[in-house]
């Protein structure tokens, strides 16, 4: 099973989550280290190539940014509530900042 590994505040953002939306989030990204797909998600393109977003329907719209492709650990991009029908610019350009931070670093 792979680690989860957070990058930047999405730790903390994943934290302050209502009790109920962290424990459905935790139950997908645990099936993600398991190597298997979350219940709900939808590739996140525009972030880069392997990232996938985790769909929380829990007192609301909850979103967790991932990339999994990685072999030695499920990396946590980004973690945020969706407020409206598309996802905001700033919540993609987070995540493909962090993507693109990680990239670099395991060169």
């Amino acid at each position: 099973m792979k680690p989860l590994k957070f990058i930047g505040s999405s730790e903390d953002d994943l934290a302050a989550f209502p009790h109920e939306v962290k424990q459905a989030a935790g139950f997908q990204l645990f099936r993600v280290q398991a190597g298997l797909m979350p219940a709900d998600w939808k590739p996140m393109l525009n972030v880069g190539a392997g990232a996938y977003e985790i769909r929380v329907h829990v007192l609301g719209e909850w979103r967790v940014i991932y990339v999994a492709k990685f072999a030695d650990a499920v990396y946590v991009l980004h973690a945020f509530q969706k407020k409206t029908q598309q996802t905001r610019k700033e919540d993609i350009a987070l995540a493909a900042a962090r993507y693109k931070q990680l990239k670099e670093s395991a060169k």
